[in-house]
């Protein structure tokens, strides 16, 4: 449950002073409605802008739709989501040759962190004068905890600065701050105007301290992995309880994800670790829907496993590799890393997931009876 008021005042603040939003500028993001992009592209008529929206499905025929439509209606501000810029990269579209961008001046992109391969892309295949802007926050709070402004500089990989008012920092599992260039748990230590009043159902406030604030007492607790750098720029590399740790050293998910969705055979991939009670390594299992017309046998396993032995370590070579046809997203592209870890370890599949909230539920009951037959 959402204050009204705290929602109004965080939009503002975003879209007027970190996307310079305002009368005579046209916004758009493309998303579901059941995403919280949603509620931040309405807001930009608090501004004055002109929303933009898109009615559709983005990749069918191919990936150029939303670049046409980008073009089309002469958007300044535009935003898709990070497997959408590292999808169009993959297939070589260049959207600044096909179509006028000029007037674009920030393509922000979300839901996921966004490699330094995706902002090169952006500056060779749209255009240098766009500025990229990554940014990370989350449905719970309606809004960004990080992300770019229009005075300040982009570095391939990284994300800007924490967005105003937003005290965010990286905590050690004891509570303790980190150093800079110290990987650390994504947590607000001050309080932001929209974070919920509480949730529905839970008149004590139970269940909204369980979510948030049991972790570190008193410090909302977010579930991501962050690392500042010394000017204040970040990096997020994932989910903290997605994170894989094999034998004592923390592998971050997106790096595997950059390394097997760079290779053309692979055209979406999930990876989940089942902890070792001993102590070991554990084992590591990825999830690949393969490239249209491309088969997943041994020489394709073989050939993931040494890209991500040469690209990161032996420690990020997968124990098993199993062909899905989809890889199960929520409706905002996120994958079900979490959910479908939880069904290893024996939970059943509504359990983990409503259906409502899944891009394709399908793709998770196909991956139950997987699991099922594992057992």
């Amino acid at each position: 449950v959402h204050g009204h008021g705290g929602i109004v005042l965080e939009h503002l603040k975003a879209l007027s002073l970190h996307y310079d939003l305002g009368p005579g500028d046209r916004f758009s993001w493309f998303t579901t409605t059941g995403w919280m992009m949603w509620n931040f592209i309405a807001s930009g008529l608090l501004v004055g802008a002109t929303t933009v929206l898109f009615d559709g499905d983005p990749g069918s025929p191919d990936l150029d739709p939303l670049w046409r439509l980008a073009s089309d209606e002469h958007l300044d501000v535009f935003g898709v989501s990070a497997p959408f810029v590292m999808a169009c990269r993959k297939v070589g579209l260049r959207p600044g040759e096909a179509h006028d961008l000029s007037r674009l001046r920030h393509l922000g992109s979300t839901g996921a962190p966004l490699p330094a391969e995706g902002f090169h892309w952006v500056g060779d295949a749209i255009g240098r004068h766009v500025q990229i802007g990554s940014m990370s926050g989350g449905t719970d709070v309606c809004t960004a905890f990080v992300g770019a402004a229009p005075t300040l500089p982009v570095r391939a990989g990284e994300i800007s600065a924490c967005m105003l008012g937003c005290d965010v920092r990286a905590f050690r599992p004891d509570g303790t701050r980190c150093e800079s260039g110290e990987t650390g748990e994504l947590v607000i230590v001050s309080p932001m105007p929209s974070m919920p009043v509480g949730f529905w159902n839970d008149p004590d406030g139970i269940r909204l301290r369980a979510a948030y604030y049991d972790a570190f007492p008193g410090v909302w607790h977010h579930g991501d992995w962050i690392t500042f750098t010394d000017d204040g720029s970040c990096i997020i590399t994932g989910r903290s309880d997605a994170t894989l740790n094999r034998g004592g050293v923390r592998l971050g998910t997106s790096d595997f994800y950059t390394v097997v969705e760079n290779l053309p055979e692979v055209a979406d991939s999930l990876v989940i670790h089942l902890d070792d009670p001993a102590g070991g390594l554990g084992e590591l299992i990825l999830l690949v829907a393969c490239a249209p017309g491309v088969e997943l046998d041994d020489d394709l396993r073989h050939h993931i496993r040494s890209a991500l032995r040469n690209e990161l370590s032996p420690r990020h070579v997968p124990d098993e590799i199993v062909a899905v046809e989809l890889v199960p997203r929520t409706l905002s592209g996120k994958r079900l890393e979490v959910p479908v870890k939880r069904m290893l370890q024996g939970a059943e599949p509504e359990a983990v997931a409503a259906r409502d909230s899944l891009a394709n539920p399908a793709a998770l009951d196909a991956v139950a009876e997987w699991v099922r037959d594992r057992r």
